[in-house]
């Protein structure tokens, strides 16, 4: 996990990597503000998988948003919510590639190897 905690708000994280990297996508236009949605769908080789997007469309009264200490905003549906409380959201560097990622999520029982899919351990989602 690169930096340390940004933002510890209702049960998600940003790391000071994630918070940074949102905030200079932000400034880049400076049109509206940039925010990364994070969805959980099915699929992946375990099962769900982590979607991430930008946006510049204000949340909906269903979504739940967490913003860092610098203004940087991270937003998850409800459903989706129910899959990643208390997960870490993290940005990261390499030499072939740069995303973003969850790097820790409590819900999660599996992953796959490179991370992008995780199995849901049972009752994440009410069950």
């Amino acid at each position: 996990m690169c930096g340390a905690r940004a933002s510890v708000d209702d049960g998600l994280t940003l790391t000071d990597a994630c918070a940074t990297r949102l905030r200079a996508i932000a400034d880049e236009d400076g049109s509206a503000p940039a925010r990364l949605r994070l969805a959980v769908e099915g699929g992946g080789c375990s099962g769900f998988k982590y979607e991430f997007t930008l946006e510049r469309d204000a949340a909906t009264a269903r979504d739940k948003t967490f913003r860092a200490a610098n203004g940087a905003e991270v937003v998850v549906d409800a459903i989706s919510y129910e899959f990643v409380k208390g997960a870490t959201i993290d940005y990261a560097e390499e030499m072939i590639k740069s995303s973003f990622e969850v790097v820790k999520n409590p819900q999660a029982e599996t992953s796959c190897g490179c991370g992008a899919s995780f199995g849901a351990k049972d009752g994440a989602f009410g069950g």
